[in-house]
């Protein structure tokens, strides 16, 4: 197994929900949940990315390194950016974001995503999906979607039904459900934040799409193991403690 670190963006200013990573999951910080997740997947180092000095106190509460960034980041990429120039990683690097509000990423999702990406030397990017089980979902512009070639090549990502059904077809097509965890070659990771918005991007509200309009191959593979719901909203707290209870 190639050698890959884990960095986790946290930042507590949200317009759905301030204070996110902070919100108690069965007594414990979210935050706290995605990092032992990461942690258990074999990383060589774990780095909680922030901006703010209350989640920073709450991870090195619990044993976490962390690494204070800048406030006005457009994205968890060029979080994850700072913190890679900071450290001084090669370009050929493997490093690993892992959402901060995703506590339910099982450690092996970390894992495979970084393997992924050091099984393809020409890839840039790596990242995992799992199959669309309802129409509900096919239809729901919060379900991003992506279709790959037959290699496993990411072909494009979308919040629109992909692939889409016409000349008399019927139903809901074979379609795959994006997880939003990436593995990136350093190099490229910071070719990517360097790099200025996309049409396609600013269009879908979808970072990854930069990528592919840059022309850099992003590898897909389905996840071999299940993955709970993210925390958008206080809403969805209830849904991810009911999964944790099992």
């Amino acid at each position: 197994m190639a050698e890959f670190r884990v960095v986790i963006p946290a930042r507590y200013a949200s317009s759905r929900f301030p204070g996110k990573p902070l919100a108690l999951l069965a007594g414990r910080p979210m935050i706290e949940h995605v990092y032992r997740s990461a942690a258990a997947s074999g990383a060589a180092g774990v780095i909680v990315a922030t901006d703010d000095g209350r989640i920073a106190v709450a991870a090195r509460g619990f044993g976490a390194t962390v690494a204070m960034t800048q406030a006005g980041h457009a994205s968890g990429t060029d979080r994850i950016a700072e913190v890679a120039v900071a450290q001084g990683w090669p370009a050929d690097a493997i490093v690993v974001n892992v959402q901060g509000d995703a506590p339910l990423t099982p450690p092996a999702s970390v894992s495979q995503v970084a393997a992924l990406l050091a099984a393809h030397p020409a890839a840039a990017m790596a990242t995992l999906c799992v199959p669309v089980t309802s129409a509900a979902d096919y239809a729901s512009p919060h379900v991003v979607k992506v279709v790959m070639d037959q290699a496993g090549r990411a072909l494009y990502f979308s919040r629109a039904p992909i692939p889409g059904t016409g000349h008399g077809s019927a139903g809901t097509p074979r379609a795959w459900r994006h997880l939003g965890i990436y593995a990136y070659r350093v190099g490229e990771l910071l070719r990517l934040s360097r790099a200025e918005p996309c049409y396609l991007e600013q269009v879908e509200k979808l970072e990854q799409l930069r990528a592919l309009w840059l022309g850099m191959e992003i590898r897909v593979a389905v996840a071999r193991e299940g993955h709970g719901p993210d925390v958008d909203t206080p809403a969805d707290v209830a849904a991810v403690e009911a999964w944790m209870a099992g």
